[in-house]
Formats: C-alpha cells, structure tokens, sequence
C-alpha cells in the first residue's frame, strides 16, 4: 500500500528525479508510520474487552507508534504538505484517533486522567479547524468522521461534567447533520437526529437545577472528592477490604441514555471514581488526615460498562473479573435492570423461584416491565437470577441491584461465609413520582447525588447555590452520623462492617441508609414496596428508622422549607 501510495504522491508533485532524497524518506517514513498506525489502532479491536492484562502491552505499542506519527507531521508538515499533498482533515484523524485511545484507556483503566487527555485532544481539533474544510470535499464518508468525531467528543465531555461545551457541541453537530442531509441525501439521517435526540435528553435527566445568582446552571460533579466519604474516626471497628473491580450494567427498557451509557450507568460510574486531581495540589497539606486514616488510595477501582449484555456476556465478564481480584479486595455487581419474574407458582423457595432481573436475548425484547413465558415449568433463562451469582460469593462481594423485581435478591443464601450485602431498590415508587423512571432510577439518584434526590422527593426543581451548599454541608454532617450508627449498632451484621473500610462503599452504605430513612418518613411513600432492603437486613431501630436520624432529615427539610412532606412522628406510625 504505502509503495502504491508513494508513487502516486511523487508522479503528481512533478518528475520523481526533481525530488531530494531527504524529502523523499520523509514522505516514506510518513506514510510507513501512518500505515503502522492504522494497522495497529484496527487490531484493537480484536483484543478481548475482558481481563485487564492482556491488552496493555498493545496499547502501549499503538500509543508509541501515534505519538511518533504526531511529532512527525509536526515536525515536518511544509514538506508533507507540498510533497504528499497532506490535508488538515487527516492530520484531524490523527489527533481524533489519539483522543479515541486515551478514551479508551480511561474505560480500561477506570483512571479519569485520561479522560482528560482525550478532551484536550478533541478540544485541539475543534479550535484548531481540522475538519473545517471536509464539507468542501464531496465525500459523504468523510462527513461521517467529522460527525462520528463530535458524538466522541461529547461523551467526553459529558463523562468530565463539561456541560457549557456539550451544549455548544450539540448545537455545531446539529447544523453539521443538517448540512449533511441536505447536502447528500442519504440513509442514515434519521439515526443521526436519534443521536442528537438522545444527547438533549441525557443532559436533561438531572430532575433538579442548581442556580448561580445569574441564573446560569452550576455544575455540580459527584464523584468522590477529599471531604465526601465520612472519616473514620476512632474506635470504629471496620475490615480492611478494599473496592478493587465493578460490574456496572444497564439493561433498563426505555431509559435515557447516550452512546452505550444509561442515565443510571452514568451516575452510578461517577459514584466509583474519585474527582480528577492535580497532583500538585494535593502534595504539602498538612493536617489534612486524621491519624486513624491511612494516606488516601488515589487509584480508582477497575469498572467494565456492560449496556444490555446476554446472560453468556455477562457471566464472562463477571467470571474474568472475579478471577482477577486481588486478595483482600471486594467485587461490586450493579444491576440496573429491567425485572423478570417467575410465571409459574413454585413449591420451592430455592433461588431460581423469584426470577431477576433482565438479560438481553439479542432479539427485540417484548416491552412492559413484566416479561413471561409460557411454559411454566421452566425458568425463566434471559434472567440473571441471584442463584446465578453464588458461585461468586466466594470472594466479598457487594451488590446493588435497581430494578421492579429487586426483592428477588432478598432471598440471597451465605454459603461461604465471605463478607455479602446486598442493597435493594424499591420495587415500586408512588404513582407521583413515576413518570420520572425514563429519566433515571430515584433509589440510583439517591446513591449518585443523595441531595439532588432530597429535593426531587420534596417537589423541589430548582434551587440557589447558596442554599445548595449549605444543604450539602449538613448532609455531610448526616453522613459522619449514619457512619457512627452502623459502627456502633450492636445488632449489625458484621458484612457491613466489613465493607465500611473502603471509601466508595462507604459511601454508597451512609447514601442507601439515608434514602431509606427518607423514604420511610415521607408521605407519599406509605407502603412496603415503596421502601428499599437489604440482605442481610439491617436492624431498623438502629439505622433507618433511628428517632436521631429522623431528626436530622427533618432539620434538613426545614433549611428547605419542605418540613411538611415529611411525617412528624414517625415511630408512632409503625
């Protein structure tokens, strides 16, 4: 290729005698690299998605090999340019398949520098017009990168909160399709407007708005930051076990979502990373940590996003992750999904007898919530049932599971004795409330961004900065008192304890404790279905329905002027 390619660039820069030899090597070395680029970034795609070891070596050899056609074109464009005729668009390719790389290795990694890597990549093509002069060349194809580069660029940024130039992004892509269209006539019109349909509505899915005084939206990030997680202070008892691998899983139908990201992904991959931190300013902080607390973790826990997986994809990926955990370390399963649930009435209460929760069957799912077969002396098999899971509970494992038939995974058996909890959704949310599951799972808010889901359950939409971040601040209080409740109950179990070791679980425990005290003391949420579980049960008196945590939501609704939402004497209720 590169021979064929050269001949046809040397005959049209005039007579091949005319050329000096060092412009002549230029132009092969050039095109030798830009061949060994593509060859590489095309096998990266044959390489397994699953097992985290295989692939680094590869991606380390691409990224050599692109960083090197980089500086070369760099250094030697006024060449490239009269002597292989090189166009900005390609030189556009270039940078988009770099910022493509470090995307992907963010998704391998989990490690959000790299996020970062790819942004300044694609925010380089944009300033700098790469792809301004495609639309002059009347090639659809290459209309279609400059397009598919924008939905890249926007997944980017939104993964980094960067909403102003989402929207901005949105706007460009939107003329560019339009042209497009217009121009070309084609096909694939009506699933580029689905792109740009599901992006409106992905960055419309927050059910609250934070206002600066000038009425601009104020970003609001939630990953793991230094003061999120509640310290652990002294005299708390709690395991060593950290947070080292997560399956996160969407397979909800009818939910927003955006590439292969659900609304529900989307924040749930947020709760599991911490905020991206210059490593300079973190350096030098005296008296930052408590003596108790160990010097912090930076390293984010290993993540693979699995969007509508069938049962083999999902046992695959469960089964590499599982067998690459580290000693000591726990394994978190999220389940955002559609429930299945048993057809037939079984004698038997074994785990296979309460169906689950949704796998993809790779044929058009029947829609509704409800999905039933109909011989009924089988199970039910597009169903990932908690029976399926025991063979990993060999090692800790930590599961969430939001769905409709949630309750399913109550019925959870310990068989090996390893740290297990479970922490169930609602099944069911009072009707109010339920036109909002398009735009993501209240129980997965609540554990995402506790306050947004506070005010949502309020009736609030939108709310001052000011006021937000006061309300942020007694939540943090809340939070450092669930943690004392759980360390110091005397009925817990100990899987908990076992867990409250490692920052993001801890978190997500004082979140789930939090959104279901809130629950139990609203109004509107009066029945059993309404209120999340766990397994094991935790000890009501002591943690959701303790009196002096009730006392604290009830301060937080009076800071926001919502007092009357919730019932005043809980425990007489009961």
């Amino acid at each position: 290729r590169t021979e064929f390619a050269l001949k046809e660039i040397m005959s049209s820069g005039g007579a091949e005698d005319d050329i000096p030899q060092a412009e002549r090597k230029t132009v092969t070395d050039f095109c030798y690299l830009l061949d060994k680029s593509k060859q590489l970034f095309n096998g990266l795609r044959d390489l397994p998605q699953y097992g985290q070891k295989q692939w680094q070596s590869y991606f380390g050899r691409t990224f050599d090999v692109y960083t090197k056609l980089w500086k070369f074109q760099q250094q030697h464009r006024q060449v490239l340019d009269n002597r292989y005729g090189l166009k900005r668009w390609q030189i556009g390719e270039i940078a988009s398949k770099i910022g493509q790389l470090y995307y992907h290795y963010y998704l391998r990694t989990s490690e959000t520098s790299y996020l970062n890597e790819a942004f300044s990549f694609y925010s380089a093509i944009r300033q700098r017009s790469y792809y301004s002069q495609v639309n002059k060349e009347d090639r659809p194809e290459l209309v279609v990168k400059k397009l598919r580069y924008y939905a890249r660029f926007i997944v980017v940024c939104l993964l980094l909160n960067k909403m102003d130039v989402v929207k901005d992004l949105v706007k460009e892509l939107s003329d560019e399709i339009e042209d497009y269209t217009h121009r070309f006539n084609t096909e694939d019109q009506v699933e580029w407007n689905l792109v740009l349909q599901e992006v409106a509505a992905f960055i419309e899915a927050d059910p609250v708005m934070v206002l600066n005084d000038d009425n601009t939206i104020v970003i609001t990030s939630n990953r793991l930051s230094e003061t999120g997680a509640p310290l652990l202070e002294q005299g708390m008892i709690v395991g060593q076990l950290a947070l080292a691998d997560a399956l996160i899983i969407g397979n909800c139908n009818n939910q927003v979502k955006f590439s292969e990201l659900t609304i529900d992904m989307f924040r749930m991959l947020q709760a599991l990373e911490r905020e991206p931190m210059n490593l300079a300013s973190q350096m030098n902080k005296p008296g930052m940590q408590e003596s108790t607390e160990k010097p912090a973790r930076r390293e984010n826990p290993h993540k693979y996003l699995l969007y509508k997986p069938t049962f083999s994809q999902l046992y695959t990926f469960l089964a590499a992750s599982f067998k690459e955990l580290p000693a000591n370390s726990v394994l978190l399963i999220y389940l955002s999904a559609t429930g299945v649930f048993p057809s037939g009435r079984s004698d038997s209460e074994g785990p296979y007898d309460f169906g689950g929760v949704l796998t993809n069957s790779n044929r058009d799912i029947i829609n509704g919530d409800a999905i039933h077969k109909r011989n009924q002396s089988y199970k039910e098999m597009h169903c990932l049932h908690p029976g399926d899971l025991y063979p990993f509970t060999r090692k800790p494992l930590f599961i969430i599971v939001d769905s409709s038939n949630s309750v399913a995974y109550k019925n959870f058996t310990n068989l090996f004795g390893q740290p297990l909890v479970c922490l169930l959704s609602p099944t069911a949310y009072p009707k109010a409330l339920q036109d909002q599951s398009q735009r993501g799972s209240l129980f997965t808010l609540f554990l995402n961004n506790p306050l947004m889901a506070f005010l949502f359950v309020s009736g609030l939409s939108s709310m001052r900065r000011g006021l937000w971040e006061k309300c942020q601040d007694y939540l943090r209080k809340i939070n450092r008192d669930i943690a004392q409740l759980l360390t110091h109950s005397r009925s817990i179990d100990q899987s908990f304890l076992q867990f409250f070791g490692d920052e993001f679980l801890r978190l997500l425990l004082t979140r789930f404790v939090f959104c279901s005290a809130t629950m139990r003391m609203h109004k509107i949420f009066r029945e059993t279905r309404n209120y999340p579980e766990t397994y094991p049960q935790l000890p009501r008196d002591e943690t959701v329905e303790n009196p002096h945590l009730q006392k604290h939501i009830l301060e937080l609704a009076s800071i926001l002027d919502v007092r009357n939402v919730f019932l005043e004497n809980t425990l007489d209720d009961y």
